[in-house]
């Protein structure tokens, strides 16, 4: 059936050309003689035969018939000038043999192509039109364009007709805006009524038959023409300008779509047409910096590289980001069976989509994946997993990092997160790896919790070690990253308010005033790769989180983009309360990144080294035994107070253990 259809389009296409290369044949003569039916033309009538054959023949052999008519392009276009060139070379050939006389005047040739061309060429673009144009009000459109949260429940997409010919304002008028409105014109959801745009250079002028208005003229449009949403084609504005415009929009009563940022259409992962609504993502923190290829290639380009806790969500982005880096091997540990499968899943996807120039410079051999089910605290299954694969670097991001829950599972979080950071550095140390790499947290300054003194613990053993190989003059480069709240990781609190959001509420806020530095995932990966290229051993780095943000603000910014209004004491009619449930226990109002202030700088401007104390490591050993002795015994207590004893710092909640 397919065969058949596609054979009566080609046949009707090639009449379709038949027709014109003849009507152009007999508009050379006519233009330039002036006259339908002259001598001349009826002299070299012979010729039309053969300019339809010969030009059927040339489009036919070069292909021209098999691209897909809708997608037809500049570029497909302008491909048919040499392919006409070579049909008017053939037929002046023909001419030429022939004994025909009179021939056809010299200007019959460059005339004969050019129209030949342009008749050719319109019709591949009235055809295309028509066709999009049939498609878009034939069946549903064929964008992939989500229209989830303009009903005004998070997470339900919206009915299309109710959005059909929806009023719709552009905000950009640049590329981006260009190819979205060269998409947009034949999907009936969207009737763009104005562009905006900050330039005023641009004020007064159009863009595809839209007049660009400047940004003031928001409230009047909206007036004028019921403008129900907009369309931010601003891939390059920063988080500060989208941020500016979101809330102005939104306090105008407007949906706010988002084309994708200009990273993921620089690589490909998204188009400009994947329009979604903005995201809280899209606003929060700083705008990610550019990576140094140098440093993200330095500690682990064509070695094998060891993550734990690889199904994590930082331990996964960083097996995701040392991957593109070209490893030689990829070893990946996590404790959890469905985590390891999920990220051995993915990875091995992302290996089938990089190109094999990269995978194998050089002649090198391909990259590999192993996926190891093991506990990062057993020392001796690590060490010959280590010397089995050759191991040259290690990162270790396995770690229990939910406070409330280690409260309340105390020697199961110390244990877990100090046993599993002795284990992996004495391993690290023992088979001669290159580099061994701590994830950190800000919560190990002036910890709180028993969470983020066991981080502080960890880092002191991995300061320790990293002075006695300074002192022996051999061993691996040890040292340590600690950086925030990091976006959308596991127990984060975006999840959790957008889980909330699409129960109707309530949002649950801990206390009015606390406060979080944020960082997306991806480019925390990246620095942290960064740092560990910069490393020379026990340095602690800190990355540049931004300013923080207030949880209430994040709260209150997440409901209103869902298209839903925050219940208060001035607004008893919203949709979604937020309701304030106190402080858990080990929890602190603002977070901290260093402790003290004579942190130093680094080669990257997000990436800085703190100045920190540290333990040597015969004082270490006896601070260690006595919690070594409470979580053998499994006593929370006894942990607690041993764990204080080790990090001075730590000032525990004061709770009872049947609180916690």
């Amino acid at each position: 059936m397919n065969d058949r259809a596609t054979l009566v389009r080609r046949l009707g296409l090639m009449g379709l050309d038949a027709t014109l290369l003849a009507l152009s044949f007999w508009l050379a003569f006519a233009l330039r003689l002036n006259e339908p039916f002259s001598a001349s033309f009826r002299d070299n009538l012979f010729l039309l035969p053969w300019a339809i054959g010969i030009g059927l023949a040339v489009l036919l052999s070069s292909d021209w018939y098999r691209g897909l008519t809708r997608y037809s392009g500049s570029h497909s276009l302008y491909t048919l000038l040499p392919r006409t060139g070579l049909m008017v070379l053939l037929l002046l050939l023909v001419n030429a043999l022939s004994h025909q006389h009179p021939h056809p005047f010299r200007s019959f040739w460059p005339l004969f192509w050019f129209l030949g061309s342009v008749s050719l060429i319109t019709s591949r673009i009235v055809l295309r039109d028509a066709l999009r144009y049939w498609l878009a009000h034939r069946r549903l459109p064929r964008l992939p364009i989500s229209l989830t949260g303009l009903s005004g429940q998070a997470g339900e997409a919206s009915d299309p007709a109710a959005s059909a010919q929806a009023p719709t304002v552009l905000f950009g008028a640049g590329m981006a805006s260009h190819l979205l409105l060269a998409e947009l014109r034949f999907q009936p959801r969207f009737q763009v009524v104005a562009v905006l745009d900050d330039d005023p250079s641009l004020w007064g002028r159009r863009l595809h038959g839209i007049p660009i208005h400047a940004p003031d003229h928001l409230p009047r449009l909206v007036a004028r023409h019921q403008v129900q949403q907009v369309l931010l084609a601003i891939p390059a504005a920063s988080r500060a300008r989208r941020r500016q415009l979101v809330e102005w929009m939104r306090g105008l009563g407007l949906d706010v779509l988002s084309i994708p940022s200009l990273a993921d259409l620089a690589s490909g992962a998204n188009t400009v047409v994947d329009l979604r609504p903005v995201q809280i993502e899209d606003l929060l923190g700083r705008d990610p910096s550019a990576a140094d290829p140098a440093l993200l290639a330095a500690p682990v380009r064509r070695r094998c590289v060891l993550v734990t806790g690889a199904g994590g969500s930082i331990g996964g982005e960083l097996c995701r980001q040392i991957l593109r880096q070209q490893p030689s091997c990829l070893v990946l540990l996590e404790q959890s069976e469905l985590a390891l499968y999920a990220i051995e899943q993915e990875l091995s996807r992302l290996l089938g989509t990089l190109e094999p120039a990269q995978l194998l410079p050089d002649g090198e051999d391909p990259v590999t994946l192993v996926p190891v089910l093991a506990d990062v605290a057993d020392q001796q299954r690590l060490q010959a997993l280590i010397a089995r694969h050759g191991v040259q670097v290690v990162f270790h991001a396995a770690a229990y990092k939910h406070v409330p829950l280690v409260e309340r599972n105390v020697c199961a979080g110390i244990a877990n997160n100090l046993l599993g950071t002795r284990s992996a550095l004495r391993a690290s140390i023992a088979c001669g790896v290159e580099r061994f790499l701590l994830i950190s947290t800000d919560k190990a300054v002036r910890p709180t919790s028993a969470m983020g003194a066991s981080k502080r613990a960890c880092e002191l053993l991995v300061q320790a070690a990293a002075a006695d190989i300074a002192a022996a003059g051999r061993g691996p480069v040890c040292a340590m990253v600690r950086f925030g709240n990091v976006l959308g990781s596991s127990g984060s609190v975006v999840p959790l308010f957008r889980a909330q959001i699409k129960a109707g509420g309530p949002v649950t806020v801990t206390h009015p005033e606390m406060t979080r530095y944020f960082m997306t995932i991806p480019e925390a990966a990246q620095l942290v790769l960064q740092a560990s290229g910069m490393a020379h051993g026990g340095e602690v780095f800190v990355l540049d989180m931004g300013e923080p943000v207030r949880i209430l603000d994040l709260a209150r910014q997440m409901i209103e983009l869902s298209g839903c209004s925050v219940q208060d004491p001035s607004h008893p009619d919203g949709d979604i309360a937020i309701r304030f449930t106190g402080l858990r226990p080990g929890e602190k109002l603002y977070e901290e990144l260093l402790m003290s202030d004579s942190d130093q700088p680094t080669a990257h401007p997000l990436i800085r080294k703190a100045q920190e104390s540290c333990l040597p490591s015969e004082r270490l050993e006896v601070l260690l035994a006595p919690l070594l002795e409470a979580l053998a015994a499994w006593d929370d207590e006894a942990a607690l107070v041993a764990l204080r004893a080790l990090v001075p710092e730590f000032q525990p909640a004061s709770r009872s253990l049947a609180e916690r």
